[in-house]
């Protein structure tokens, strides 16, 4: 792999010890690429012993670590626009018959679109939560066949081959529900488990895809659906898997005032009291959407080191709430991004979920103006998002020794070189466009396209996928 220079570019580190000192910054800088890491940064050219080294003008940019992306249900790409005025549960069940429909091959075509609309938009790692797994999806392929390209005959397995392609660090979480409408859950019978056949189906794919190297490209995560999809038993012996398979846990929690009354009448407890009983917070534990939160919760949260994966847009557009950001932070817990599904956000992108991020929490918390800075949101994309998955010793941060997982944005356009600041450029103004992605020192997005997949040909994959659904939904 050719050493790479960019130099001439604002850079945003991120390597400060929190949200209160997002860390070092350079009005013109330059960072060095060596074998897939960072190996220099800092005000000026670069120095010198790099004769060989391609090198990159980022003069009109700024460079960050790249986004992270801590929630999402890419298969969702399919079924955008609709429901559009529902809230979450009304929402679940219009859409739970059309998901019971999916298949493999859609699952991958949506995931190679997803994923490229990720990567355009400056995001180098990304995570899936795939729950739904109709009658013979189940099983991940036999040992071998595995990530060869093509989808597979299992969604997980789908969406790693796209994953693969695409080019992204890749965090999917194998989902289960076993609580369907006849056992008193919201999703229909057809598309949740038996128990034992989750436990299994998860403890395989653990067993076949993860890979707990550190400059790991695949590492799968264990993530019952939710308090009101998953059975108590489920819940406690998926966490019991995971942590003797020395993986994370994920899950769906607190995201509407309805979810909270269902916690209540069946356990007693509330969503966050509930999760504790069952074992489920820890420093291993991140959390989906947390929106209603009381203060006790915010600290049980903290004091545990579960972190939270806030999801602005998806949250506004079900009309859900929002998340007690700074709240969360002031407490200690960690937080970063997810778009969530594009069902729920349509096509939303983690760089659009920065300004969104510190627009709610203006709106939300009684600090007003004060409540989020936009460094403090840029921090929430990258190292935030790097804690949630247990990666902030690898990547959301350039410094020497980190994974080169970079993005180079251009600020210098119409729009954005009038705000003077690059970071309130990125994150306060219009999208700004992605010059460079790197995963790993690879180029992913080079000149503002993308390297490693045809976008039209990926557009194309998914329209047909989406009308075959429709088809089979008929």
């Amino acid at each position: 792999m050719s050493d790479l220079i960019i130099e001439g570019c604002a850079i945003a580190a991120m390597d400060g010890p929190g949200p209160g000192d997002t860390g070092t910054e350079y009005a013109s800088g330059h960072v060095v690429v060596s074998d897939g890491r960072i190996v220099a940064i800092g005000t000026g050219p670069a120095p010198a012993g790099f004769a060989d080294a391609v090198r990159v003008d980022g003069s009109g940019c700024l460079a960050t670590p790249g986004l992270v992306n801590t929630h999402h249900h890419l298969y969702q790409w399919l079924t955008q626009g609709m429901a559009q005025q529902a809230a979450l549960f009304d929402w679940l069940t219009e859409l739970y018959p059309v998901w019971a429909r999916i298949d493999a091959d859609g699952v991958h075509a949506a995931a190679v679109a997803g994923l490229a609309w990720l990567a355009l938009s400056g995001c180098t790692t990304s995570t899936d939560h795939h729950y739904i797994f109709p009658g013979g999806l189940r099983r991940a392929a036999p040992r071998g066949q595995q990530g060869t390209g093509g989808p597979g005959p299992d969604p997980l397995e789908a969406e790693i081959a796209a994953a693969r392609r695409v080019g992204l660090r890749f965090h999917p979480c194998r989902g289960s529900m076993d609580l369907g409408r006849s056992s008193g859950g919201l999703p229909p019978d057809e598309i949740v488990e038996t128990t034992d056949g989750a436990l299994a189906a998860t403890d395989e794919a653990v067993r076949r895809f993860h890979d707990p190297a550190p400059d790991s490209m695949l590492r799968i995560a264990v993530a019952p659906c939710s308090p009101f999809s998953a059975s108590p038993r489920l819940m406690r012996e998926s966490a019991t898997l995971a942590r003797q398979a020395g993986v994370r846990l994920h899950t769906h929690l607190a995201e509407t005032r309805e979810e909270d009354s269902y916690c209540r009448e069946t356990t007693g407890r509330s969503p966050a009291e509930y999760l504790d009983d069952l074992g489920w917070l820890g420093s291993d534990v991140w959390l989906a959407h947390c929106v209603h939160l009381d203060d006790t919760a915010v600290k049980r949260l903290a004091v545990t080191g579960t972190s939270v994966a806030h999801c602005p847009s998806s949250n506004g557009r079900l009309g859900a709430g929002i998340a007690p950001v700074r709240r969360l932070l002031r407490a200690g817990a960690g937080v970063g991004l997810g778009v969530d599904g594009p069902a729920s956000g349509e096509g939303a992108s983690v760089a659009g979920e920065l300004r969104q991020a510190l627009l709610a929490a203006r709106v939300r918390d009684g600090d007003g103006a004060a409540a989020l800075t936009a460094r403090q949101a840029l921090w929430l994309g990258t190292r935030g998002g790097a804690q949630c998955l247990g990666r902030e010793d690898e990547i959301g941060a350039l410094r020497p020794g980190m994974l080169a997982d970079l993005t180079l944005w251009r600020v210098d356009g119409l729009a954005q070189e009038p705000i003077g600041d690059p970071v309130a450029a990125l994150v306060l103004g219009p999208s700004a466009p992605a010059e460079l992605v790197l995963v790993g020192g690879t180029p992913v997005v080079d000149g503002g396209e993308l390297r490693t997949a045809d976008v039209a040909a990926a557009a194309r994959a998914a329209r047909a996928a989406r009308r075959r659904l429709e088809k089979a939904v008929l």
